[in-house]
């Protein structure tokens, strides 16, 4: 039996919580897999997982070897990229999940630069705003804008991207320019809705001007959960638009969007990169956070205004 292979099936095992999605990530069989944990338990005469027909648990026994074996994996993982000179040219697979319009409009014209770094990375990019296991999805990290609200994954602040309101001059001929956020709760302005997919709550908009602070939900026809389809509906005329202005500065600059309430700040979108707390930072994965957070430093401090 290699128990290198044996101690990363059950660690795997333990991250997914099922056989079958250990065999996946591993590219293994589910009998391979199965082969090699129970195998596991016969040299170390202990069981490390209670399996059910819809569940797998992790012994107390389980738990405490599988401390000690990630660390155990990390080193090996180190001692060999030490190796191959990977501390300087890292490399391998690393899967990463962005929200959909910071993927098209920040991250992918920028992956130029990145592969000319770090050639023998290969990304595999989740591009969405949806909520993501990263254990049991085997994602390595996340990038997410809003406050974290699972307090367990590491995460590190990439910034506080600055917002701005938008509307099209197509909606602004049909509705009137609003002098004051409060009219947008009104019956007369539509917003565009956004709900977070992993709290399915609204955003809620505070702004502030010489002492005065509102926080403004409004009304709206169309809610949705993805923030280039937030765009697109703002695009089409549907309502008012919070967008972070990096998503926002091509359109005012081609005259499609408009900005409102200059004279109000609104309190900017914090932006956050998280992994699973158990899960070693791997060099490649480093390389990533360090050059993302260079990336990222810019919009955070940048406007279209």
């Amino acid at each position: 039996m290699d128990r290198f292979d044996a101690m990363l099936a059950f660690a795997r095992v333990v991250e997914t919580g099922s056989f079958t999605k250990a065999a996946e990530t591993l590219h293994m069989s589910k009998t391979s897999v199965t082969q090699l944990v129970q195998r596991l338990e016969a040299r170390l005469r202990v069981r490390l997982l209670n399996r059910t027909t819809r569940k797998v648990n992790v012994t107390a026994d389980g738990a405490a070897y599988y401390e000690r074996v990630i660390k155990l994996l990390a080193d090996v993982e180190d001692a060999e990229t030490s190796l191959s000179d990977a501390s300087t040219s890292p490399r391998g697979r690393l899967r990463v999940d962005v929200p959909s319009p910071l993927a098209r409009t920040i991250l992918i014209p920028a992956l130029p630069d990145f592969h000319a770094r770090y050639p023998d990375i290969q990304l595999d990019l989740g591009v969405s705003d949806r909520l993501v296991d990263l254990i049991d999805e085997s994602v390595d990290c996340v990038i997410r804008g809003g406050e974290l609200t699972n307090l367990s994954l590491m995460a590190r602040r990439l910034g506080d991207l600055p917002l701005g309101v938008y509307a099209t001059p197509g909606y602004l001929e049909r509705f009137g320019i609003p002098w004051h956020p409060q009219e947008l709760a009104g019956p007369h302005h539509c917003i565009v809705g956004f709900s977070w997919s992993r709290t399915g709550k609204a955003f809620p908009y505070a702004m502030h001007h010489d002492g005065e602070s509102v926080s403004v939900q409004g009304r709206y026809q169309v809610a949705v959960d993805d923030g280039n389809a937030y765009l697109a509906a703002g695009l089409a005329g549907l309502g008012v638009l919070w967008l972070p202005n990096y998503m926002a500065r091509e359109h005012v600059a081609s005259g499609e969007l408009v900005t409102l309430f200059d004279e109000w700040a609104i309190e900017p979108m914090p932006l956050y990169l998280a992994y699973p707390p158990n899960r070693h930072v791997s060099t490649k994965l480093r390389v990533f956070i360090d050059w993302i957070s260079d990336l990222m430093a810019g919009q955070a401090t940048s406007g279209v205004r």
